[in-house]
């Protein structure tokens, strides 16, 4: 996550992260106004913050009220090094509550991420530089060392090279992208969550047996989303995009509705027309694109390439941004690595229809496994 800081009156300072903002000064006696905690007092209350939420999601899963839950977290300082400290946290709880529950609250708090983070060390790297705006890729992975190739079967470049080629692309957009989480709860199993920097909305997060697969597929998802617009898919554009020569992209272009309302000819072709419209119910004012939404200039069309005979066919946004978003969607070194993404992409979703249908479910996995993470 990045946290840029600004520097207010006398001591007061200004952490801004997300759509968030935190001050924090000094005590008068250390020529502070007191007007806000220290940076110190922060840290400390995380970490009471972070037990406390642990413990609230373990009641919650359980249907335990909280009203009767106290905790309390106090910080003892070794006299001889103040940087030597104990963090002693007591929780306070119903006589009545089973002891199961009790040690189940115990083990929520010792999961709290403050509290893990601190016990493993974390290691500060600090550095001068140039401009933090243009340092847009720093955060993303420390560069391997030596001239690390790991490949994996079916990809036609390994992932250092996929990562580097990606994370530039993105760059080169003039985008800052940040890793806001890393997981790797189970063994052999990586996952994160990326975002832009400038606007955490815009996110996607990824999964491998790696660190580097996992980061491969966020950045993929990431590039996918940015290629059909499903970051902005549900906001609207404003007036003046809404009237400028195009709207999506430079080849788009609009087709008026009958007069009856009728789909214009020009948009889908013989063999999209029967899976949009089977019923013969859909009509033009169904299409309007939502991100403009310029009634009085018609449906907005992407094209698209047929691949059997290398013809463009001219599909509505609306249905790309109601119906698809991402789905289909892939990205790749070369074009045949995508088009072998994007047919694993068909066969998920066909799964995914036929799970649904014959209300497949998942085994259900004991709780005395689940309590383990």
């Amino acid at each position: 996550m990045e946290i840029n800081v600004n520097y207010l009156d006398n001591l007061r300072i200004e952490a801004k992260f997300d759509d968030f903002s935190v001050i924090s000064d000094q005590p008068i006696r250390y020529k502070g106004d007191g007007s806000a905690p220290g940076p110190f007092d922060y840290f400390l209350a995380s970490s009471a913050l972070c037990a406390a939420y642990f413990v609230r999601v373990y009641c919650l899963a359980r249907d335990i009220p909280t009203d009767n839950i106290r905790l309390s977290q106090n910080n003892i300082v070794d006299p001889e090094n103040r940087y030597n400290q104990i963090f002693k946290i007591q929780v306070e709880l119903p006589e009545d509550l089973p002891e199961k529950h009790r040690q189940g609250i115990l083990r929520s708090i010792d999961r709290c991420t403050v509290k893990k983070v601190v016990q493993t060390g974390p290691e500060f790297q600090i550095e001068i530089v140039d401009n933090l705006v243009g340092d847009a890729q720093a955060l993303l992975m420390a560069r391997p060392e030596g001239e690390a190739n790991t490949y994996i079967v079916g990809k036609d470049l390994p992932l250092e090279q996929t990562i580097a080629n990606m994370t530039t692309m993105i760059a080169d957009l003039g985008m800052k992208i940040e890793i806001a989480s890393w997981r790797n709860i189970v063994p052999h199993v990586w996952s994160l969550h990326i975002r832009d920097a400038a606007s955490p909305m815009c996110f996607t997060n990824g999964k491998g047996s790696t660190k580097e697969s996992a980061l491969c597929s966020a950045l993929g998802e990431f590039i996918e989303r940015l290629n059909c617009n499903f970051f902005y898919n549900d906001q609207f554009f404003g007036e003046e995009i809404a009237n400028s020569a195009f709207v999506h992209c430079p080849k788009e272009r609009w087709f008026k509705p009958g007069p009856n309302d009728e789909l214009p000819s020009g948009i889908l072709d013989d063999h999209c027309l029967p899976i949009y419209n089977p019923e013969d119910e859909l009509v033009g004012s169904n299409l309007i694109d939502t991100n403009s939404g310029n009634a009085k200039r018609g449906i907005c069309a992407l094209p698209f390439v047929r691949h059997s005979d290398g013809e463009e066919v001219y599909f509505p946004s609306n249905l790309i941004e109601n119906l698809f978003l991402s789905n289909g969607m892939s990205a790749g070194n070369t074009l045949f690595e995508a088009q072998v993404q994007c047919l694993s992409e068909i066969f998920e979703r066909a799964v995914k229809k036929q799970i649904i249908q014959e209300e497949i479910t998942l085994p259900d996995v004991p709780l005395h496994v689940l309590e383990k993470y």
